[in-house]
């Protein structure tokens, strides 16, 4: 009984220690997304401006685009920017959600980093956030031409990211859709 009493503390340490070893061994970057093969939540979100058309779901649709959900209180998206900006001097499509902060703040940000966007929306209290599964900005969603999400990152945008995960993908979607 004694020898039961010991070996128990014992085995549930070893089985905690297994736990946490496993744990370490997963990219905590890596969060796996309800909406991948699924089409966008519906959505309409006002501009960051008066008179700015807004973004609504139904318009990420035709060709691949990227959505990136931004702010301009995050600093990893000050990063992330100037590769956005030149992504889309090159033609990429690209959509943003402005993401918990009123639409002046969204608009005074890009009004002095310049803008990627094809339509921005403004999203203050983060409900389409939440609808598509955002934890924190930056996050960038591939979206197909049918407006479906295929693949979601998380954090800021590389040009290693880029080069060997997101413009492979996009290339694969623009060939796919022909």
């Amino acid at each position: 009984m004694k020898r039961l009493l010991f070996l128990a503390p014992v085995t549930l340490f070893l089985l905690l220690v297994l736990a946490f070893a496993y744990g370490l061994t997963r990219d905590p970057s890596r969060l796996p997304s309800t909406l991948i093969d699924k089409p966008l939540p519906p959505f309409q979100l006002a501009g960051l401006n008066d008179g700015d058309a807004g973004l609504s779901n139904a318009q990420i649709r035709g060709e691949p685009a990227l959505l990136n959900i931004f702010a301009s209180w995050c600093m990893p998206c000050r990063i992330e920017h100037p590769l956005l900006l030149q992504l889309a001097r090159d033609g990429v499509a690209i959509y943003g959600i402005d993401w918990k902060e009123p639409a002046a703040d969204g608009a005074a940000y890009i009004a002095r980093h310049g803008n990627p966007f094809q339509a921005i929306g403004s999203d203050p209290a983060g409900r389409t956030g939440i609808d598509l599964g955002t934890t924190g900005v930056p996050e960038t969603y591939i979206v197909d031409g049918n407006g479906r999400v295929r693949y979601k990152h998380i954090g800021p945008i590389s040009e290693h990211d880029w080069r060997d995960t997101l413009k492979p993908m996009m290339d694969r979607l623009r060939a796919d859709a022909r």
